[in-house]
């Protein structure tokens, strides 16, 4: 090949470097750069631009611009889904305060109160976190139970067999309560001592009557869920941006209507 063949070579349009120039004058245009906010992925932003650039395949700057433009469109678009996605989290977060009155709602048929420890567990708990809860609060009971059957038995023995029968959590709680000081108690409250009966009167007047507890606020955990994600729908924040994304959809209609006719236009006029 000559020099001169060499030069006339390399002054050949190159159809792939030329696609390649146009995406990068798109992905820096007048638009994009100030399309993606400083906290957005902007390789999410240049990946969805290279699509529509190469879905549309425009032609001159006029076509560029309005791919420009629906890359703009689409980008909002899923911006305003994150904003919808907090909307429901800031709700959701609000229907754990207590002033909300949650629980209360959600068991208002329920014929007997129902005393809910935490809302926040109700909402996060899975079902098998519930069950291992609920598998929890059994044992207890079934130890509870078994310790006061040797209770009953007076013998010099019952307390330390009863304490052996009984979980560490169960022992460190009583426990505590033998280490509370006479001035803890009420008036009309008996302290505890390292006996028996009063063992008995920790399992009967405050294990058992918790596990009951327990177990219903186990037992109502999806009805205290549903009503905080029903409560977590703000339909005054969601109505703004509803209407903000029906600007968005008219938007990208007229601005891909604008693209096809113009593309339609220049194929009538260029004829291949």
């Amino acid at each position: 090949m000559t020099a001169a063949e060499k030069i006339e070579k390399q002054a050949e349009p190159r159809a792939g470097n030329y696609e390649v120039a146009r995406f990068n004058a798109l992905r820096h245009g007048v638009l994009s750069q100030y399309t993606v906010l400083p906290w957005e992925d902007g390789t999410e932003y240049s990946a969805l631009l290279e699509a529509l650039v190469a879905e549309h395949n425009p032609q001159g700057p006029t076509e560029e611009h309005l791919v420009e433009e629906l890359a703009g469109i689409v980008w909002r678009k899923r911006r305003l889904r994150l904003g919808e996605f907090a909307a429901h989290h800031r709700a959701l977060s609000r229907t754990t305060d207590p002033d909300q009155e949650t629980a209360e709602a959600a068991l208002i048929h329920v014929p007997t109160r129902v005393e809910i420890a935490s809302i926040d567990n109700a909402i996060r708990a899975t079902e098998e976190e519930t069950a291992e809860d609920r598998a929890f609060v059994d044992s207890d009971q079934a130890m509870t139970e078994k310790a006061l059957d040797l209770l009953k038995r007076p013998s010099a023995a019952a307390y330390s067999r009863a304490l052996a029968e009984l979980s560490d959590d169960i022992r460190a709680s009583w426990e505590m309560h033998l280490a509370q000081e006479p001035d803890d108690y009420d008036e009309d409250e008996t302290p505890y001592g390292a006996d028996a009966e009063s063992l008995r009167r920790f399992l009967e007047d405050e294990l058992l009557p918790w596990c009951e507890k327990r177990r219903q606020e186990l037992e109502h955990r999806p009805l205290i869920r549903t009503q905080a994600f029903g409560g977590a729908v703000d339909p005054d924040r969601l109505e703004r941006l509803a209407r903000y994304e029906v600007h968005l959809d008219r938007k990208l209609e007229r601005t891909l209507t604008m693209l096809l006719k113009l593309q339609e236009l220049r194929r009538a006029k260029n004829p291949a």
